[in-house]
């Protein structure tokens, strides 16, 4: 479990995942749990709330993951974001990485998987 003092940013087209990785995240200790719906949002948030932690999709409309990832790390170059996709191919992965990701996860994750990020954030 962790201090729940972290800020979380939450970015999924998707309401079922938000919802469910919302529920992972007040599991683990996260109470501040904020939510995006596209990868433009993600950015407008970042600036406005500065959280600790970002799980960013990477297909979304508007603006896609890997995108908004490049941006948020341009505006803080100390950024922590998460990239979760389900069309995790291999390609994603070293894309996000290129990028700045400070980690990546495949869709279906398990809680333990959220735990070890929110831990490794100390």
């Amino acid at each position: 479990m962790i201090e729940n003092s972290i800020k979380v940013l939450v970015c999924d087209d998707s309401m079922l995942i938000r919802k469910k990785l919302k529920e992972v995240l007040k599991s683990c200790g996260c109470n501040d749990i904020l939510e995006a719906v596209n990868g433009q949002e993600a950015i407008d948030i970042y600036k406005e709330s500065n959280p600790s932690l970002v799980f960013m999709d990477i297909i979304m409309p508007i603006k896609n993951g890997i995108q908004a990832v490049k941006e948020i790390l341009e505006f803080d170059k100390n950024a922590k974001v998460v990239m979760a996709s389900s069309a995790g191919t291999k390609e994603h992965i070293k894309e996000a990485i290129k990028v700045g990701a400070f980690e990546f996860v495949q869709k279906p994750w398990e809680a333990e998987q959220i735990n070890k990020i929110l831990l490794n954030l100390k």
